[in-house]
Parts: structure tokens; sequence; C-alpha cells
């Protein structure tokens, strides 16, 4: 009995409706917490935090195939929340669409590859959980470079870069003690992914549709 009730728990239809109802969530949240305290907003409308909870959601998904998808349905309700409440709030400007797009678009495509490595971590075999342990830690070493060396906000940043080293500490120990052969690749891959991470930040928002606006 008990197993059945797992297996209905773990449709499609489920999985995906929970996935996309949280990213609703994230979405309002982001866009009510502007303006109340430092912390909090930049704790919702920070890059990292919309991916690491996608990474959590795809931990939690027992199918890889629906964890990968769901990732994407996550990061697409997300945006489509935060910009929908934006413009009830009147707050959506001349060149939201073109954002809206491009972040729609990013969010397709980390989406699926967090959610992948949320599971891959948890449930995954080999190496290849070293592999996704990086890919997860280096969101938040990318962003944290981000704010550092193009937004000049050095306290954010270091705050960003020491929970990155952290998180990749954390994850690194929790793949050794769970046997991974080459778990030091967790440690070894996260700064090099951080950097790629922030190059690809880097490079929407001082793109054509987001630089201009």
């Amino acid at each position: 009995m008990v197993t059945g009730t797992a297996s209905r728990h773990d449709t499609p239809a489920i999985v995906l409706t929970a996935t996309a109802a949280f990213g609703l969530v994230l979405g309002w949240a982001t866009y009510a917490l502007h303006g109340t305290t430092p912390l909090l907003e930049r704790a919702t409308n920070s890059i990292s935090t919309w991916i690491i909870w996608t990474a959590v959601a795809g931990a939690l998904i027992r199918v890889r195939r629906l964890a990968a998808w769901g990732g994407g349905l996550m990061m697409l309700a997300t945006c489509g929340s935060y910009y929908a409440v934006s413009t009830l709030g009147n707050t959506f400007g001349a060149g939201g669409l073109g954002t809206a797009a491009v972040w729609s678009v990013a969010g397709l495509v980390g989406g699926p590859l967090l959610g992948w490595a949320g599971w891959t971590v948890r449930r995954g075999r080999g190496d290849l959980r070293a592999v996704a342990g990086a890919v997860i830690a280096m969101v938040v070493l990318g962003e944290g470079a981000w704010l550092g060396l193009t937004l000049h906000y050095w306290g954010e940043a270091a705050v960003f870069l020491i929970v990155g080293a952290l998180l990749t500490a954390l994850l690194t120990a929790c793949l050794a003690r769970a046997g991974v052969r080459r778990y030091w690749l967790c440690t070894v891959l996260a700064p090099v992914g951080g950097l790629a991470f922030y190059l690809a930040e880097k490079g929407i928002l001082d793109g054509p549709l987001l630089g201009s606006v």
C-alpha cells in the first residue's frame, strides 16, 4: 500500500504541477520582497536562489527524466510569475518583453541542467555525481564573481563566494562519504564552472537585449 501511494505521488502530472506551483510562488516572492531588507531581497532576487531551488526540486524527484523536465518547467513558471506580478504592479518597463524572453530561454536551458544535477547528486552513479555537484556549486560562485567583478558589490560578492565555497566543501564531503571514487572532482570543477557561469551571465546581462535596458 505504501509503495502504491509513493508511485502515485511520482506521476508526471503531480510532479510537474508541484514544481510549476513552487516556481509560481518563488517568482511572486522575488517581486514581493523587493525593497524589504537587503538580505531578503538578495536572497530571492538572485539567479543562484532560483537555480539552487531547482536543484533541490530535482533531488526530491525520483525519476531522472522528470527531474530535468521539472527543472525547466519550474524556471519557466518562476519567470512567468515574476513578470506577471511585475505587470500587475505597473513596474513592467518598456524593455520588459525582451528581458522576460531572455530569462525564460535561459531558464529553459539552465532549469533542466540543474534539475538533472540535483537528481544526480542524490540518486546518480559513479563520478558523474561529483560533476553534478560542481554544476550546483558553480552557480553560487559564478554569481559571486559577477557581483564583484562586474557590479563591484564586493561585500555581497564575498558572501556569495564564501557560501559557494562552503557549498562546494559540503557537497564534496557528502560525495566522499557516499563512496564516490573521484569525489574531489566536485572541488576541482566547481570554480572552473563558476568562471564559465560568470562569463555566461555577463554575456546575457551585457547582451543586446538586456544591456540596453
